[in-house]
């Protein structure tokens, strides 16, 4: 038995698409992800409108950087085989507009941030302005290049 806890935050949509394609802190995406794929208690949670966020910023990636269509589509279905916790947007849009309104953020991150807040767990993100727009308020937020990340779990 070990004495270190399995990793469990919610991640954005910007921290998972350094998994397909190379931005700076990729590295570090790939570093937290790790957990989830080596550690069978690692949790990350997700609200429902984090696929179509990927599906979208990958558009992107297809109409201006010229990344294959297929090559866009074969992303998708690999985020799709991760093993994400999806909780439905319908029961944080209350929260996530609130928080947009009180902090100038847009609703799509207001509710990774209601989801981080319900769930008592710290959001990780590589949306620096996010991350310092909301350091001074009780939101458990990080950015990606300083997320102090922990060992992996000892599986033995």
């Amino acid at each position: 038995m070990t004495d270190e806890v399995a990793l469990r935050c919610v991640v954005d949509a910007s921290v998972a698409i350094k998994l397909f394609v190379n931005e700076p802190w990729s590295n570090e995406a790939h570093a937290l992800f790790n957990h989830l794929a080596a550690d069978p208690l690692a949790r990350f949670y997700v609200p429902d409108l984090f696929y179509v966020e990927c599906a979208n910023i990958l558009w992107k990636y297809v109409r201006r950087f010229g990344l294959p269509s297929e090559a866009a589509h074969d992303n998708l279905v690999q985020l799709s085989e991760l093993m994400l916790q999806s909780i439905p947007t319908f029961d944080l849009m209350i929260d996530a507009l609130d928080l947009a309104v009180t902090y100038a953020i847009s609703s799509y991150d207001g509710c990774y941030v209601a989801l981080a807040r319900r769930l008592k767990l710290p959001l990780v993100t590589a949306d620096e302005k996010l991350a310092r727009t909301l350091s001074r308020t009780s939101s458990d937020i990080h950015w990606l290049a300083t997320f102090p990340m922990p060992p992996l779990a000892s599986l033995t």
